[in-house]
């Protein structure tokens, strides 16, 4: 899946998320939506996550105060001792 974006002479340009796919050796394209209300740093957003890129690491927007201990945790942790 990808997202095109198509110009348009006189008016907003048309950004279809598509998929390509073979057909009898030719490559051809499906359009499945068009997310042309979007703004163009939501499509470029959306663009990131089709390409699986991580948009935010996790690590960074949390911070681990404090972490009571599970009964299984402590177990393995005592079987370790």
């Amino acid at each position: 899946m990808h997202i095109d974006i198509v110009p348009n002479r006189n008016s907003n340009p048309t950004i279809p998320l598509r998929e390509s796919y073979r057909e009898g050796g030719k490559v051809k394209k499906r359009t499945l939506t068009n997310p042309s209300k979007l703004s163009m740093d939501q499509v470029q957003l959306l663009r990131q996550v089709l390409k699986g890129e991580q948009l935010v690491r996790g690590d960074t927007l949390f911070d681990v105060v404090s972490s009571r201990q599970h009964r299984h945790v402590r177990a393995v942790l005592k079987a370790m001792k």
